[in-house]
């Protein structure tokens, strides 16, 4: 698997744990903090459309998405762990993941010094390199999560760019050519998960 921040979630994850138990016990359930992460990212995601010319704003955006990861971990130790795995589990959990990205992600197409159809094509890339990640299963394969634009190396690039326009710097070269380099790689990601999908596929099948 290509490096991605993707690669830490186990780490993360332990650090994590103390808190999903004492979730458990206060009777909080996998899909209701999927459905609370994602209630949550429409609503930033939305507010930051709306009033996009007020960049302080956009300093919520690297704490929302770092809270959101951990969320994430959050509900997925609560099904694996707590016995509350569920079909609904899977289908709420990779439908608000994409959901939740496009909101985050559009407010960048508000912003004068970002091209509207670039962003565009990045939020349609994410979604279809998710697409790629879960019709592995189909075939036999793991769920991908292959980078090297994954979402959580999305989560660091958008809170790093939330950030710098919250804090005023002003829209460099690097900054106009963000969003072509961050397709560029999605695509290597979609590439990435297809190819080692198929391998492992192929692999299991020789097994039977």
């Amino acid at each position: 698997m290509p490096i991605t921040i993707y690669a830490l979630k186990s780490r993360f994850q332990a650090l994590l744990r103390p808190l999903v138990r004492v979730l458990h016990g206060l009777g909080v359930t996998a899909n209701g903090v999927t459905l609370a992460a994602c209630a949550v990212s429409l609503l930033l995601g939305a507010a930051l459309c709306r009033w996009s010319e007020h960049r302080r704003l956009f300093l919520l955006l690297p704490a929302l998405l770092f809270i959101r990861m951990a969320l994430n971990a959050i509900d997925g130790m609560l099904a694996r762990e707590f016995g509350q795995k569920s079909n609904l589990g899977a289908f709420l959990n990779e439908l608000t993941d994409v959901l939740s990205d496009a909101a985050l992600y559009l407010p960048f197409a508000f912003l004068p010094h970002f091209n509207w159809l670039e962003v565009t094509l990045v939020i349609f890339l994410a979604m279809v390199s998710e697409m790629a990640g879960t019709v592995a299963v189909m075939i036999g394969a793991t769920r991908r999560y292959d980078g090297p634009m994954g979402k959580s190396d999305r989560a660091f690039v958008f809170g790093a760019l939330g950030l710098a326009i919250g804090l005023g710097m002003q829209p460099a070269g690097w900054q106009r050519g963000i969003f072509p380099v961050i397709a560029l790689l999605l695509g290597v990601t979609i590439i990435n998960r297809i190819r080692t999908a198929l391998a492992q596929g192929d692999s299991e099948s020789d097994r039977i």
